[in-house]
């Protein structure tokens, strides 16, 4: 039931199988299995990313990928469990609510299952059990935006958290914060996005000093672009994260940067990661976690980027 329950990242059915336009020659190791659990919403265009990083991955290695996902922590737990109970090779999460997934992870890592961790909980991912995490460094990255923001005068960002609590969006904020003073937090419901415009329409036609409004998601950020047209308002628009549209939208200038984690690469790795520590015993990151980001994204490098995007690898 869980398993037909959860959401995959484009909202349709859970795909149980590994695959993908890896192309080239398959490892001829033994056929292993590894469940990718996250905490991605429906719709969100990120986590296909993520997925198609996985899945090619899976099909250089061998793999099956059992890719499952639920937003709501409870149930991203059961999940883990379900995991367990199929015996998997080796289990790759995100640690969006690592509170909620502690005590299950340490029944994986009793069972003697490998754990790596992804996107979110890098400060957290050893006490729980990964041998490494791929991804950014979010309070770096929100450090990032906001000496950028700084450096082109803005002074009142207005940071847009779609799930409050979840501690790598939280963090991304607080970098942002930490070099703009000015800044302030705005919690809208990501997964209600008509609810994210009027909400952020709302609060740009009452903060009349925002000068710019940042979106911690492709989907977000785009939908801030209607509520700023919405509100009248001249404040600018930033983003982390990517997709092809967005990366258009920095074409046209119509946001002036991103920052990019590389999603496709967190999935790529925590798969291929897995598939080493089974082959050879290998364990990347020598306890640490390693980084897919945060990189730039803006109109001297957008055009370059776009290309791949379009691809979905980025």
């Amino acid at each position: 039931m869980l398993a037909l329950a959860a959401c995959s990242s484009t909202g349709g059915k859970t795909e149980n199988a590994g695959g993908g336009a890896g192309g080239g020659q398959v490892a001829t190791t033994d056929r292993m299995k590894v469940a990718l659990i996250t905490h991605a919403a429906a719709g969100d265009t990120f986590w296909d990313i993520v997925r198609k990083g996985a899945e090619e991955a899976s099909a250089k290695d061998n793999v099956e990928l059992l890719y499952t996902s639920d937003p709501e922590a409870g149930r991203q737990a059961q999940l883990v469990q379900q995991a367990i109970d199929q015996k998997v090779d080796g289990i790759a999460l995100t640690l969006a609510t690592p509170d909620a997934l502690k005590d299950v992870l340490k029944k994986a890592t009793d069972a003697g299952i490998p754990v790596v961790s992804l996107n979110a909980g890098e400060s957290i991912s050893s006490q729980l059990g990964a041998f490494t995490h791929f991804g950014s460094n979010e309070k770096l990255a929100g450090e990032a935006v906001g000496t950028r923001l700084a450096a082109e005068g803005f002074k009142h960002p207005v940071c847009v958290i779609q799930q409050q609590g979840h501690v790598g969006l939280e963090a991304r904020c607080a970098g942002v914060k930490a070099k703009v003073p000015g800044a302030e937090i705005l919690y809208v419901d990501g997964k209600d996005m008509t609810a994210v415009q009027s909400t952020a329409t709302a609060k740009l036609q009452a903060a009349k000093d925002a000068d710019v409004i940042i979106g911690l998601g492709a989907p977000i950020t785009l939908t801030l672009l209607k509520s700023v047209a919405d509100a009248g308002s001249s404040s600018k628009v930033a983003s982390f994260d990517l997709n092809a549209e967005l990366a258009q939208k920095i074409v046209d200038g119509d946001v002036i940067f991103t920052v990019d984690q590389q999603p496709w690469l967190q999935g790529y790795m925590s798969v291929d990661s897995l598939w080493q520590a089974k082959r050879g015993g290998f364990k990347l990151g020598g306890g640490q976690p390693v980084l897919t980001g945060p990189t730039i994204v803006d109109k001297s490098n957008a055009s370059n980027v776009l290309k791949f995007a379009q691809q979905g690898v980025r």
